[in-house]
């Protein structure tokens, strides 16, 4: 077993930007009026309570917004319809849910091409007719406004298009035409809605995506355009391998991932107009896709921990993607374990990675001590708060124990809860049932139940002089814990111990 001990002084700090609340990602808009979704969507934000909302296909077919006709006279007309945006949006506020809204794909009806995305073909075209793209975001907007008031909508950000530097979401990945269509597209907002963030280029990793950001921002400044954030994407997965329709692949390690973070942080940043500028990660994830078996494990949930512990170094949000597995680009889940990008399986079944986020969500107090097994917190009248986590990766299988010395006083109770492989885990059991596609009633029960973490409690010892809280933890465990005074107040005459 490794040691990891931790002395924290009265005066010791450490710095911690928390920003994994702010955004999650969503499949696309259009999934939101399905009744699985929204039940996902209130479980999830019950133990998470995130701000923002982000996900593709505002203007796709299933949305119904660009709906031009002919007159009478055959001369066609611009119009828009916003039953089903209205009722998406609606379930967003009353989620607790701003939109950061993407501006894509393009409307069949305005499209210059038919080279599409996904099961539900998402056009990845420009627009035939510039002025007409623009009136529909311009018209939407307006109708945002006129239904949600200038103040609100105002504070939503708004990312124009998604991963233009990839061939499939951009047709031949066409810079130029991208910068172009950035260039319209904002002024279209700010002619909207003149308070309201923009930004972009919303790229994906890979070679050149660096360059992307650098003439991204070199084009905005030569324009004048307006650009409030820096947008871009961060996964994990390498060179995969598939069998079936499933993908297999090993992972960058976190320090990789940040450091290019940190690159893209720095090329903002070399522009003296746009230092400063928020940069906002509009997706994050281990595997890029959707049908890749990693997203369901306890190895996942303790990665994702090493990430939100440090992704607020580099960037203003990070936004994982998804809350659920309603999720549809490569086709329709056929059962509930596959591998969905999701914190909660269709069945409204919790994974490991949700209480990751749960667990950061929810800290409070200030940052005493962080490191890459753990974030310390100090809530104030002798309490301490914190997440820990043992991230051993594949091929190894090494506990961790981390003993924490504070200042203090006693007496003091450790109260902890827990994920791992064996614990808060419901993909072992669901494997052990023979991977049912259907599952019964029964079977949903057990699975929803075997998803809690582990809870636990015990006494923290005095030793030299210092209070001593320790941890064990299993491979790949993640674990929220949290010291507080335990003086007893037993009523007069309680004693269980008679039959313990």
């Amino acid at each position: 077993m490794r040691e990891h001990i931790v002395a924290v002084r009265e005066d010791s700090r450490a710095a911690f930007h928390n920003n994994a609340a702010y955004c999650v990602g969503t499949g696309r808009m259009g999934l939101a009026l399905h009744q699985e979704y929204q039940d996902q969507l209130r479980a999830v934000q019950a133990l998470c309570g995130f701000r923002h909302i982000r996900g593709h296909g505002l203007f796709c077919g299933d949305m119904s917004v660009c709906q031009p006709y002919k007159d009478a006279e055959g001369v066609e007309r611009e119009a828009y319809c916003f039953t089903y945006l209205d009722r998406v949006m609606d379930s967003y506020r009353a989620a607790g849910l701003r939109p950061f809204l993407e501006l894509g794909f393009m409307p069949d009806q305005l499209a210059s091409g038919d080279q599409t995305i996904f099961y539900w073909r998402g056009n990845v075209t420009p627009p035939r007719d510039e002025a007409k793209w623009t009136n529909l975001v311009r018209a939407t907007l307006l109708h945002l406004k006129e239904r949600y008031g200038e103040d609100e909508v105002s504070a939503w950000p708004c990312e124009v298009w998604n991963e233009p530097n990839l061939p499939g979401f951009w047709q031949n990945a066409d810079k130029a035409a991208y910068l172009r269509l950035y260039e319209i597209t904002a002024a279209a907002v700010k002619s909207a809605l003149p308070k309201m963030p923009v930004g972009g280029p919303a790229i994906c990793g890979g070679e050149g995506s660096q360059d992307w950001i650098r003439d991204f921002l070199s084009f905005c400044e030569e324009k004048a355009l307006p650009v409030d954030f820096v947008s871009r994407h961060a996964y994990m997965g390498l060179t995969p391998e598939r069998r079936g329709r499933y993908l297999y692949h090993g992972m960058r390690t976190v320090d990789d991932l940040l450091a290019e973070m940190r690159e893209s942080r720095d090329i903002i940043d070399s522009f003296p107009r746009y230092r400063g500028l928020p940069m906002h990660i509009t997706e994050f994830n281990t595997s890029y896709n959707p049908f890749c078996p990693i997203h369901d494990t306890a190895l996942n949930a303790a990665t994702v921990a090493n990430l939100l512990a440090r992704l607020g170094d580099v960037a203003a949000s990070y936004s994982y993607w998804t809350f659920g597995d309603v999720f549809e680009e490569m086709g329709v889940p056929s059962t509930p374990f596959h591998g969905g990008f999701g914190l909660m399986a269709n069945g409204l079944i919790p994974k490991p990675t949700l209480w990751t986020f749960h667990f950061f969500n929810n800290l409070s107090g200030e940052c005493v001590h962080r490191d890459d097994n753990l974030v310390l917190m100090r809530r104030g009248d002798g309490e301490w708060e914190g997440v820990a986590w043992n991230l051993c990766g594949q091929g190894r299988d090494d506990a961790l124990e981390i003993a924490l010395r504070l200042p203090g006083k006693g007496p003091l109770a450790l109260l902890t809860r827990t994920v791992d492989d064996d614990h808060g885990n419901p993909l072992a059991h669901w494997l052990r049932m023979g991977q049912p596609a259907s599952l019964n009633a029964e079977q949903l029960a057990f699975l929803r139940q075997s998803a809690q973490p582990l809870c636990a409690s015990r006494g923290v010892e005095e030793q030299d002089g210092a209070l001593v809280a320790r941890l064990t933890l299993a491979r790949n465990a993640v674990t929220h814990f949290r010291i507080a005074p335990c003086e007893a107040h037993p009523d007069c005459g309680y004693d269980p111990g008679m039959y313990l």
